[in-house]
């Protein structure tokens, strides 16, 4: 309490000696003050005594002076708290300098920067950053760069990303195609939820044989039920489950 009534103070002597202080970048002003908000830190600090005006333009001052320290993710806090996006955006663009990539999609997503996010999106995509290029692509709904980026984890065999794309746009040719290529690997928990995804009876049928044939009768048993085969869920329960009790 006692150092919030201080700042008031020495605020409030700023603008009795200087009445175009907050709107003249010359007067300095803000740097009088400066050291003891950063002190205080952005977290920590209650300005909710003054005008909207003077909150807008001490949070700017504090988010200039954290990127001039390097101390991204506090500038952003206090840009997000004056509502200041361009200055969001232009945080985004230091973390992607310093190749911290996902903090940088999050950036762009604070500052509601689709263009920025489309051009991340793509570099990580070429660079093979493909979590961050889902990502950035997911935020702006960039279907046609979606389904790049899940061929290329397809062909890849980045299946977690591959699944997490088609599932997003829910693409059923390629979930299915994604499905084939793991119930080939014997990667049948993929395969089941790729065939799940496209609602595709037939194939989970297949995973369900399979399964069968190794001695999978847990999975066999759930591929069977998400196809609705009554006949082969009976078989199992009657002649392995029943078995084991």
């Amino acid at each position: 309490m006692a150092d919030d009534q201080i700042m008031k103070r020495m605020v409030q002597n700023i603008v009795e000696d200087n009445k175009t202080f907050f709107f003249a970048e010359k007067s300095g002003g803000f740097k009088k003050i400066l050291p003891a908000l950063m002190k205080k830190g952005v977290d920590n600090l209650n300005i909710s005594m003054f005008s909207e005006e003077l909150k807008v333009g001490l949070l700017n001052s504090m988010g200039d002076e954290y990127v001039r320290r390097g101390n991204l993710n506090d500038a952003v806090k206090a840009y997000v708290l004056s509502g200041n996006t361009p200055r969001i955006s232009d945080v985004g663009v230091e973390y992607e300098k310093l190749g911290q990539f996902s903090n940088a999609v999050e950036t762009y997503k604070l500052a509601n920067d689709h263009r920025r996010l489309h051009s991340l999106g793509k570099r990580c995509l070429e660079e093979g950053r493909y979590a961050e290029a889902i990502k950035a692509f997911k935020l702006i709904n960039d279907v046609e760069n979606l389904k790049k980026a899940g061929e290329e984890c397809l062909a890849k065999e980045k299946l977690d990303y591959a699944f997490e794309v088609f599932s997003a746009i829910n693409d059923k040719h390629k979930l299915i195609q994604l499905g084939d290529k793991c119930l080939l690997e014997k990667q049948f928990s993929y395969s089941l939820k790729a065939f799940e995804l496209a609602q595709n009876r037939e194939k989970l049928n297949e995973v369900g044989n399979e399964c069968l044939k190794d001695g999978l009768l847990a999975t066999a048993l759930e591929a069977f039920t998400l196809s609705q085969n009554e006949m082969m869920i009976e078989f199992i329960r009657e002649n392995f489950v029943a078995a084991r009790q």
